[in-house]
């Protein structure tokens, strides 16, 4: 499988998880507001400080963000672009983001593809201090009471990294048992799924959020991305018995390289490893 060698090294613990509780439910952002605030007081309102949320078609702008790139300085195994800011309204063609805490503060990890003002077709990281929700949208939350996302420096990637911690229950009403998870690097996206899903006595869940990268990707439909740093959604993911009654991840995503190529398809199992992390909220359901 192929694998990319990280400045640090690997932990024993290749998945970290957090087991909460959680519940769906949906809000519209508010126009004028700061993406990230927009996102915070949406699931505030529903009793939540961390989640992940997705969303389809959006208005953004004022608009910031980055791009996967190599590292120049060889202190990471790949870095970002420098910022692009397009000038106009920016819309969204699909979003995935991880809402959770950086230095004591509401932070946010969100990938996707848009079209900017001028047509250019795009996608990475968005920037949360520089983007403005421009017109109102509507969008699909999960929220987590007892996990927070939150950004600790990760000594094997050399970045400051988003995973799931313990934390106190905020009393917010739930309705699912649910596990936070963080998928670190060099491992097979759907294989590590699968194997926790059997460790935890997990039949079937449904994967909210997902935001991440992979080592370039293979697709189900034949389609490959061969460079190796990509900013990726999960655009529909679950893990339910495959026909020969092991567990089966199908995971559907969108990307796009550090080349700039775009692509979207389903993930072929066994051949897609994850490049420094994946964020995503496994819903138990059976």
């Amino acid at each position: 499988m192929r694998s990319i060698k990280q400045p640090g090294a690997p932990v024993a613990e290749r998945i970290q998880w957090v087991e909460a509780r959680g519940r769906a439910f949906s809000f519209r952002l508010e126009a004028g507001l700061p993406l990230l605030e927009a996102a915070r007081r949406g699931f505030a309102a529903e009793g939540f400080a961390s989640g992940v949320l997705n969303f389809g078609s959006a208005a953004l702008g004022p608009f910031a963000y980055v791009m996967p790139a190599l590292s120049k300085t060889g202190e990471n195994a790949a870095f970002y672009s420098d910022t692009f800011r397009p000038s106009g309204v920016t819309r969204t063609k699909l979003g995935r983001m991880t809402l959770g805490m950086r230095d004591g503060a509401p932070f946010f990890h969100c990938h996707g593809l848009w079209t900017e003002a001028d047509g250019k077709a795009s996608g990475g990281h968005m920037l949360p201090d520089e983007t403005v929700v421009a017109e109102p949208f509507e969008v699909e939350a999960f929220g987590i009471d007892g996990a927070m996302f939150t950004a600790e420096p990760d000594p094997e990637t050399n970045f400051k990294l988003f995973g799931p911690v313990p934390a106190a229950s905020t009393g917010a009403r739930t309705t699912s048992r649910a596990f936070a998870l963080r998928l670190r690097p060099n491992q097979d996206f759907a294989g590590c799924l699968e194997a926790f899903c059997r460790a935890h006595g997990i039949a079937r869940a449904k994967i909210h959020g997902g935001v991440g990268s992979t080592i370039g990707a293979r697709f189900t439909h034949g389609g490959v991305t061969e460079p190796f740093a990509t900013e990726l959604a999960i655009t529909a993911g679950a893990i339910a018995p495959g026909p020969s009654d092991g567990l089966e991840a199908t995971l559907d995503v969108a990307l796009i390289d550090y080349t700039g190529g775009i692509a979207e398809g389903r993930l072929v199992r066994g051949d897609n490893p994850v490049l420094m992390t994946m964020e995503l909220v496994l819903e138990v359901l059976g």
